[in-house]
């Protein structure tokens, strides 16, 4: 219903800047009676004209004496009182078009977040009488039954009240390995169901879906200004008040003390008053920074404020968590090391024992070994140990260094560094290990790079994980520095140490997407959470949220900022050189109304236009083209 209001109000305001048009045009040049011509001058401005008259008298009612609309009133009243019929028209003609743009890039600054936010649904089944419905997660209530299917987050907080399933908790604790819940455990909001179906009892109300929680965040996001537009609204409280006093001396001193005509120097006034309106700088500013955060939400990004879109140009040190940020948050074979047999024939041989095994260790052996996951297998699996099976009429164990050593494994067994050891014996006899790790992501190797290229000078990684796993991690990906075995309040004194290392104008970033990383989020001067696999609290917590969790987002928002920021300069260096000119050339005579129209209105079409090259910005870009797509977006 507000889509359907907002676009009859766009067609409205459309059809009334092309009625205006046409009025002028034919007033202007069809050869029609003086009254008649008048008639429909005053009709054109009207149209135009009429919602900014009535917002001049409640600006005047309120306290907002020189408001923009009490400007464009005084100018074009004047304009009419001496006559100048078109020019009067034309100013509010081309002020309504200024804002029409405006309104537009607005529009499409928000239907980039909107269209954005339809990846993320949120749904529960809610059991009725022994049958589900699907609801939305705002309507559970406090007892409710609910079913949970595999793939699915769990929607509220509860109790498992029959069934059975691995929990992937990855994004509320940042832990990689699952967690098993069987009926009478708690299942927290926001896990995900690996395998089987849980009925769950509702402990706690979901209060909101998580779109609406980032459509309110959204929301608040225009409230959060950057220092370029504050200084932008108090130079414009102090400099409109000021140009009206020096129009209203223009227009009364010369003729007053120096004989001069009073048409002329009031007509003078007017053409001052209209360049004067600092319309330029007080639409573009905002609408820049509001630019860069619909470009941004265009590649997947959702930036609070443009207070935080300002602070990301003066990012200097970026620190990481690891698991689900610098690594997928989940386990790939990374090593295989046999014995007698092959690589591929170790990785088979273990598949068949744990192809039907939920654990996430055993699906990445079975996705190695590309079995079929629907395939029957008798193998059992031995809680805590790994699966005992059959192969060749001979018992067939796959599992940790505790289960070898049970069914008679004495040799000495490798070790991992960086993940889990998965040994396999066949007929009591050891026939090797594959090493299962928490994978990098594809692109974080090339973020950090880019990052280095962006001119950010220190990367750090803050993990919990133990040192040789921290460490091993970071020379794989080429990081500056680890800082591992952190608990939350260890990284947030971690943070601390970085701040005390950073100039005066300098900031520091985070990147995390677990419950865990909530206060290192909140302790940073830009926090950036990992939203599509991230928690609610992380995600509130973030100034910035990547919904893709590409590592790639980062720089890519980097180079966004600084791209409107440049914009955001250019218009106020644009807007006030023009200004500085035409007021001169007002004061002396030389301009016209037309010119003034150009000045103030012009400019303004000029800087929104510039700013609207924000929102070309494209959705996504692919990996082996982002180096040339930040160098050309960088400027």
């Amino acid at each position: 219903m507000r889509e359907y209001l907002k676009l009859a109000e766009t067609k409205r305001n459309l059809a009334m800047i092309l009625g205006s048009m046409l009025l002028l045009v034919i007033a202007s040049f069809s050869p029609l009676l003086k009254a008649v011509t008048i008639g429909l001058y005053l009709i054109a401005y009207l149209l135009v004209g009429g919602p900014i008259l009535v917002d001049a008298v409640k600006d005047l009612f309120n306290g907002k004496l020189f408001g923009e609309a009490f400007l464009m009133t005084v100018a074009t009243v004047g304009a009419l009182a001496i006559q100048q019929y078109p020019e009067a028209v034309a100013v509010m003609l081309f002020y309504r078009i200024g804002e029409f743009f405006q309104d537009s890039a607005v529009s499409k600054s928000k239907q980039s977040i909107t269209s954005l936010l339809k990846i993320r649904p949120d749904a529960a089944n809610l059991v009725v009488n022994g049958h589900t419905q699907q609801i939305t997660p705002d309507q559970i209530k406090v007892g409710d039954t609910l079913i949970v299917r595999p793939g699915e987050k769990v929607p509220a907080d509860g109790t498992v009240t029959s069934g059975e399933t691995y929990l992937d908790t990855k994004a509320l604790t940042g832990e990689t390995k699952p967690s098993l819940v069987v009926a009478g455990d708690q299942a927290l909001s926001g896990t995900i169901v690996s395998n089987g179906v849980i009925e769950l009892r509702v402990e706690k109300a979901y209060a909101d879906s998580t779109v609406a929680k980032i459509l309110e965040l959204f929301q608040d996001a225009t409230n959060k200004k950057t220092k370029t537009e504050n200084f932008i609204t108090k130079f414009a409280r102090v400099y409109t008040p000021a140009v009206v006093g020096m129009a209203a001396l223009l227009a009364i001193v010369p003729p007053l003390f120096f004989a001069q005509p009073f048409a002329d120097w009031l007509y003078r006034a007017l053409i001052f008053l209209v360049i004067s309106c600092p319309c330029a700088l007080v639409i573009s500013v905002p609408l820049s920074y509001f630019g860069g955060i619909g470009a941004a939400s265009r590649s997947g990004v959702l930036i609070k404020g443009s207070n935080y879109l300002e602070a990301l140009n003066q990012v200097k040190t970026v620190a990481f968590d690891k698991t689900g940020t610098l690594t997928r948050g989940e386990f790939a074979v990374v090593n295989v090391a046999p014995v007698s047999l092959s690589k591929s024939a170790l990785i088979k041989l273990a598949a068949t024992a744990e192809v039907a095994s939920p654990h996430p260790i055993a699906k990445s052996i079975v996705a190695m070994a590309g079995l079929n996951t629907d395939k029957q297998s008798a193998a059992e699996e031995l809680v805590g140990l790994g699966v005992k099976a059959t192969q060749g009429g001979q018992p067939l164990y796959v599992g940790n260094a505790k289960l070898m050593r049970q069914v008679g494994v004495t040799v000495d067994l490798p070790g991992s560094t960086t993940g889990t050891m998965v040994y396999v014996a066949l007929g009591g006899q050891y026939q090797g290990a594959i090493e299962v790790a928490d994978a990098i992501k594809e692109n974080t190797v090339p973020a950090l790079r880019a990052l280095k290229q962006d001119g950010v000078t220190h990367t750090v990684m803050l993990t919990g994980d133990n040192h040789q796993v921290g460490q091993a991690v970071g020379q794989q990906i080429g990081i500056d520095a680890v800082k591992a075995e952190l608990l939350p309040q260890d990284k947030v004194a971690e943070m601390g140490a970085l701040k005390a290392q950073l100039g005066p104008k300098e900031k520091l970033a985070f990147v995390g997407d677990g419950l865990n990383d909530t206060p290192v989020l909140a302790s940073a001067d830009v926090g950036i959470a990992m939203g599509a696999l991230g928690s609610d609290a992380a995600i509130e917590s973030a100034d910035v949220v990547l919904m893709n969790d590409d590592p790639l987002a980062i720089p890519r928002t980097i180079a966004i900022a600084k791209r409107t920021k440049q914009i955001v300069w250019e218009n106020i260096v644009f807007a006030l050189g023009i200004k500085l000119l035409f007021l001169t050339l007002a004061a002396f005579g030389i301009t016209t109304m037309w010119w003034a129209v150009f000045s103030d209105v012009g400019v303004t079409l000029i800087a929104v236009l510039n700013t609207l090259r924000l929102l070309l910005i494209g959705r996504q870009e692919k990996p082996q083209k982002v180096q040339k797509t930040l160098a050309k977006v960088s400027g």
